[in-house]
């Protein structure tokens, strides 16, 4: 095969793997709390014609080798954990973390995960829920007939009970952090699971050293911007078509030289 038809189909799916990439960020727009994701290429191993000579002896210019590349390849989908919006919603289950951190929450098999979509629920016992129904750790639970639940910046839960006047601590939800939050893996349903690449989970309070507090009533939006997202799919349009026009090139001269051994 001709190595420009090689490297100049490596660069389409190149250019449909980064379209992929970006669909997947505009779809989630409107998505609470989702993080942008950007599609990372390197060049594939190059063909040395000529080694690199001196010319003249030993004194005189060195002239560099001739190299010709043959295309590119996916190294890897790097996740951007950039602060979303704030938005307001004066629900008094909705939390989001300003700063570094992830809700801790708990899987069905026992394992945890981690979120950074502060919509919440309580459940039919009271407990403190994702909307899929998780369980936030290290576990919240609301008394019945409890009202005014608020929660502070430091993460402390409390609620009003009949008469009482003075609110009464239920809880306090803890963050956990990462060394390399990019390095986490995604599980769907705006979750998180910690890897090797990530690092383990550092857990701490809101509003410790280096731990985001958090802001009652508000809920995080999507990091993704629709304008730059759009000039990014211009773009790999436009390079999937060149390239496309490349092969089209190189079968052309193929043909060409087909015909003069006729």
């Amino acid at each position: 095969m001709d190595p420009a038809l090689r490297a100049a189909a490596t660069g389409m799916m190149a250019q449909q793997t980064r379209t992929e990439v970006i669909a997947n960020n505009l779809a989630n727009v409107n998505t609470t709390a989702f993080k942008r994701s950007r599609a990372h290429f390197v060049d594939l191993l190059y063909q040395t014609v000529q080694g690199a000579a001196a010319v003249g002896g030993a004194d005189a210019a060195t002239t560099p080798a001739v190299q010709v590349g043959r295309g590119t390849r996916l190294a890897g989908i790097q996740r951007l954990h950039s602060q979303g919006a704030d938005e307001q919603t004066n629900r008094p289950l909705d939390l989001s973390i300003e700063g570094e951190g992830f809700f801790q929450v708990s899987l069905p098999n026992g394992g945890t995960a981690y979120t950074r979509d502060g919509a919440f629920e309580l459940s039919d016992t009271g407990t403190l829920v994702t909307s899929g129904g998780l369980t936030v750790l290290p576990g919240v639970k609301v008394p019945t007939g409890a009202s005014q639940f608020t929660v502070a910046q430091n993460g402390i839960v409390s609620v009003k009970q009949g008469d009482k006047t003075e609110p009464v601590e239920v809880g306090r939800i803890e963050l956990a952090r990462f060394a390399n939050p990019s390095g986490m893996e995604a599980l769907g349903e705006n979750l998180y699971a910690a890897t090797p690449a990530s690092g383990e989970a550092a857990p701490g309070f809101p509003g410790d050293e280096g731990v985001g507090r958090l802001l009652q009533g508000h809920l995080e939006a999507s990091n993704v911007e629709i304008v730059q997202e759009m000039v990014d799919m211009i773009a790999a349009m436009r390079a999937y078509e060149i390239n496309s026009k490349a092969i089209k090139n190189s079968e052309q001269m193929s043909d060409i030289a087909n015909q003069l051994v006729r």
